[in-house]
């Protein structure tokens, strides 16, 4: 009898990280390419990038048939060099945050994408790629596309194909400071069903976040004109509003395009997307031009190659690599100075494994 108890209590112990562990899934993505990248002036070479690769843990529980509890912690990693990407000594750098859901919609707590960095999905053909849209959307301290701190977001359930996001960024950094006004307010409202799936967003940050106030508008879509192809479009105005002028008509713009991707086989797909940006600046615009082929060998794992040009102004200096990417390099990159009116261009193969 002793031995039997012994055993019956051995094996409930043994039960028991298993139980705990049954609804918590590790994933991740190993996404790296080899690009050649040319800024149209001094630096024109072949580099191997880690694009947005992660690293993470994410998992949900049942407290009743009407509520559940969910969590996310997510990590970058740089596949290129073998270490996180960013502070060596940090750890969830990415969307990570807990929350409960239910019939009521769900409610997450955090540091997360906003919603309207994530309302460019619909359009966002490129995305972690040579090509990326943020090259143009994500320009100086008038970017948008944050992932901000202190964040609480809920999100409405989804109705007849709608939903709507509502997130606010109660401040910037560890805590609170007396008389510091650095919030931001970020909404959405969606919509996926038959054809069409679209995005229409607007977010307003405070004057003491880390990159001064500002206001933005986007929208996105993508409709599927047959089967085999889809046309996307896309337009964002910022309005920046820094007491300097010159930076207030550098970081204030519009940025608008359009794509479409045809899949040419079952597992296959060419892309190609134009885009623009209108900026508030003298002699500042720039246009990028993308094609690609992208290869699916299975749900898990696909093959691409990109070429992308972006066309800068005489005081516009962008290029089509720069986000999302462990090689963004420029020539003169170390002294902050960048070749301005310059035809920049990046040719990259790369490898995406999800897992």
């Amino acid at each position: 009898m002793k031995k039997k108890l012994i055993a019956i209590a051995v094996g409930a112990a043994m039960a028991v990280p298993v139980v705990a562990m049954a609804d918590v899934t590790f994933y991740g993505r190993a996404h790296v390419s080899v690009d050649y990248l040319d800024d149209g002036a001094d630096y024109s070479e072949t580099n191997l990038s880690s694009n947005s690769s992660r690293l993470g843990f994410k998992g949900d529980h049942q407290v009743n048939p009407d509520l559940k509890a969910f969590f996310q912690i997510e990590q970058q990693i740089n596949f290129t060099t073998g270490s996180s990407d960013g502070d060596s000594t940090s750890f969830a750098t990415r969307d990570t945050f807990v929350g409960l859901g239910g019939n009521f919609g769900e409610v997450q707590l955090g540091r997360f994408d906003s919603p309207f960095k994530v309302a460019r999905g619909p359009a966002n053909l490129f995305g972690d790629q040579v090509g990326d849209m943020r090259n143009l959307t994500r320009f100086g301290n008038g970017r948008f596309d944050e992932r901000y701190d202190n964040t609480i977001q809920y999100t409405t359930p989804t109705m007849g194909g709608f939903n709507a996001k509502l997130a606010y960024s109660m401040y910037e950094g560890q805590w609170a400071v007396e008389d510091e006004d650095s919030d931001a307010v970020s909404m959405s409202l969606n919509y996926a069903g038959g054809p069409l799936e679209a995005s229409l967003a607007y977010e307003q940050v405070e004057e003491d976040q880390g990159r001064g106030e500002r206001d933005g508008i986007r929208a996105a879509a993508a409709y599927k004109l047959t089967d085999a192809f889809k046309l996307v479009g896309f337009y964002q105005t910022v309005d920046h509003d820094s007491p300097v002028q010159a930076e207030r008509d550098a970081w204030s713009s519009n940025v608008y395009g359009l794509g479409g991707e045809f899949a040419v086989a079952k597992n296959t797909a060419l892309k190609a997307m134009w885009m623009t940006r209108d900026s508030d600046a003298d002699n500042a615009d720039a246009d990028m031009w993308v094609v690609g082929v992208e290869h699916k060998l299975d749900k898990a794992v696909r093959v691409y190659a990109n070429y992308a040009i972006v066309d800068n102004d005489d005081n516009s200096a962008q290029v089509p690599w720069e986000q999302a990417r462990s090689a963004n390099v420029r020539s003169n990159a170390g002294l902050g100075v960048a070749p301005a009116g310059e035809k920049a261009s990046g040719l990259s193969v790369g490898l995406r494994y999800d897992f």
